[in-house]
């Protein structure tokens, strides 16, 4: 059954009392409107149902401001409306367009829309995944509904404050009561990038490898030096010593020979 629009009112009323409105811009004098009208009055028959699903018929040449209303150009246009907004368009008469543009609307009238009128599908296909308001669960992984994805670490870590205090502390400390800092905070535990075990020296070379000379262990008086100074001599110096008294003798010996020319001028 179809509704031949008279007026602006009527449109209006048969829009706001149908959830879906197909519509036929025709005009008496359009051939192509009079071939696909067969088809047009079928399907109003098969589907239109009150106050649901309603077909109506808009001449072009009386009701010009509904055509413009919807640009309608050429004839015959077909406008399906969905609670007055436009969802589809034809244009031409294609009897295949029209019954298939006509069969999707009903469907959204009966059944609320195909893509709604089957349950919803999860995410995995297996693992027992499944999908709830607020999480996901893919491929048997889960997530606490209403809490917050794990994983994702904030603006601080707590652990790595920490981890930089202690380490700040005990290189300080350990500098400051050392007699070599440098070594000692290289050594430490407590340096990045260093081993936990600190680096041996040798048992006889304490200090990061400096060797110390005793108080009073020199050759020249009690306390190391020459009349009682505290000077270390150092072991180059000491035993530069020998070579330069050995100097001296060859140079004594060297002047106790003489040569051939000597003995000739005595």
């Amino acid at each position: 059954m179809t509704t031949k629009i008279g007026s602006t009112t009527q449109w209006r009323q048969v829009t706001s009392a149908n959830s879906i409105v197909v519509t036929d811009f025709y005009a008496d004098w359009c051939g192509p409107c009079k071939i696909i009208a067969p088809t047009f009055d079928s399907l109003a028959t098969k589907y239109a149902k009150p106050n649901r699903i309603a077909f109506a018929k808009v001449d072009v040449d009386n009701q010009r401001e509904i055509a413009q209303q919807y640009g309608v150009r050429a004839m015959p246009t077909f406008v399906i409306l969905r609670n007055g907004s436009v969802i589809d368009t034809i244009r031409g008469a294609n009897p295949p367009a029209l019954t298939s543009a006509v069969e999707k609307a009903v469907k959204l009238a009966t059944g609320g829309g195909a893509s709604f009128s089957t349950p919803g599908r999860t995410l995995a296909s297996s693992g027992g995944g499944s999908s709830t308001a607020t999480g996901i669960r893919v491929g048997g992984g889960s997530t606490t509904s209403g809490g917050p994805i794990q994983g994702r670490s904030g603006w601080f870590d707590l652990r790595k404050i920490y981890r930089f205090l202690t380490m700040f502390i005990g290189l300080y400390l350990t500098s400051l009561f050392s007699l070599d800092p440098y070594m000692s905070a290289k050594n430490s535990k407590y340096a990045a990038g260093q081993p936990t075990a600190p680096i041996r020296v040798s048992s006889g070379a304490p200090f990061g490898g400096r060797q110390f000379v005793p108080v009073g262990a020199g050759q020249f008086g009690p306390l190391g030096g020459p009349s009682g100074t505290g000077r270390v001599d150092s072991p180059s110096t000491s035993s530069s010593q020998p070579s330069s008294s050995s100097n001296n003798n060859s140079g004594k010996s060297k002047s106790t020979f003489k040569t051939l020319a000597d003995l000739g001028s005595e």
